[in-house]
């Protein structure tokens, strides 16, 4: 099923069912003050987010283009990558933007939830002071426990499990050639807003759209990490799930600052500060996007890049998904100032 292919009911922002024929549309703010020394400023963050979603999605005002993605009876989950932490990872000052837009818009703070894998990496970044702050819910998909009824199917590849798997610990036919869905996107989120940084990884080329939201919603996911072949086929088929693909309304790459070397290690010295953010609605072209920066930045300071020549892969089986356009020929760039 297509990537936004999400059914239509009363009260339901309409959304595209099918790939764009004219390729992918992508919005750009940049605002070269966003940035000072590395540290985000945030108000200036929270006018690049209303120029860049009223420009994507048509709309004069904010609210009524987060209403045109998300209803207010809708629980959102606002999926950040915290693993790196603040800095490198999602900045809180992004999601404390989309917060605000949602909240005006007429969303309960009882349906916004900030989500992340683990616990100890969204306190580690901020994440639950900042959900603190605005009344609104803090959860990780290993705490939320895994639905034995959803997984991405049985895979040749053994999973190394660990405390917190579903079935770690357990033996018999079968065990750890699964990776089950976690509770909080089978049971209780509706709509997703994917928030990702632009962060090397080593494996998928960017810690983007697709590489966060598939790592972040299953379990037993060290066997396809430490698998760079089984990562490219992977990883599109889990964002392919309805669970996932068909709920997200909105894809947001925070590139305030690029990092393009050190994945989940903070090395602000192979960092350079883009103060962009980048919005669309199709996962893949962003992160081809991503991984064309990442790259340009590692020629320009004199890196060698050859480890990173297979990564397009990934996004070429999920263009063959139909998750999303991964031919940098049919993304559409818009930039604007705020």
């Amino acid at each position: 099923m297509p990537f936004f292919a999400l059914a239509q009911t009363p009260g339901t922002p309409e959304v595209s069912s099918k790939m764009d024929l004219l390729g992918a549309r992508v919005v750009i703010v940049q605002d070269d003050q966003a940035t000072r020394d590395f540290q985000v400023q945030p108000e200036r963050v929270g006018r690049m987010l209303e120029r860049g979603l009223t420009n994507l999605t048509g709309q004069r005002t904010m609210r009524r283009a987060w209403l045109s993605l998300v209803t207010t009876q809708d629980v959102v989950g606002l999926k950040v990558y915290s693993k790196p932490g603040p800095l490198t990872g999602t900045r809180p000052a992004v999601v404390a933007a989309v917060l605000e837009g949602l909240l005006a818009a007429g969303l309960p703070r009882s349906h916004l939830v900030i989500w992340d894998k683990n616990l100890l990496d969204l306190r580690a970044a901020g994440f639950v002071d900042l959900a603190r702050h605005y009344g609104v819910e803090v959860a990780a998909s290993v705490s939320e426990g895994w639905d034995e009824t959803r997984a991405y199917g049985i895979s040749p590849i053994l999973g190394q499990l660990v405390a917190g798997d579903l079935e770690f610990q357990k033996t018999g036919e079968g065990v750890g050639r699964k990776s089950f869905l976690s509770k909080l996107l089978t049971h209780r989120l509706t709509r997703l807003v994917n928030i990702s940084p632009l962060l090397n990884h080593y494996a998928a080329g960017v810690a983007g759209n697709l590489y966060g939201l598939a790592l972040g919603s299953v379990d037993n996911t060290l066997r396809f990490e430490n698998d760079t072949a089984a990562l490219v086929q992977v990883v599109p088929e889990i964002c392919a799930l309805e669970e996932l693909g068909d709920r997200v309304v909105l894809n947001i790459v925070d590139a305030l600052i690029c990092q393009y070397e050190g994945e989940f290690e903070p090395r602000l010295h192979y960092a350079t500060a883009l103060n962009q953010l980048r919005l669309s609605r199709d996962p893949v072209a962003l992160d081809v996007l991503s991984v064309d920066e990442l790259n340009d930045l590692r020629r320009f300071r004199g890196l060698d890049i050859s480890r990173y020549t297979n990564q397009m892969r990934i996004y070429r089986n999920a263009s063959a998904l139909w998750i999303g356009v991964s031919d940098p020929a049919r993304i559409n760039l818009e930039r604007f100032r705020p």
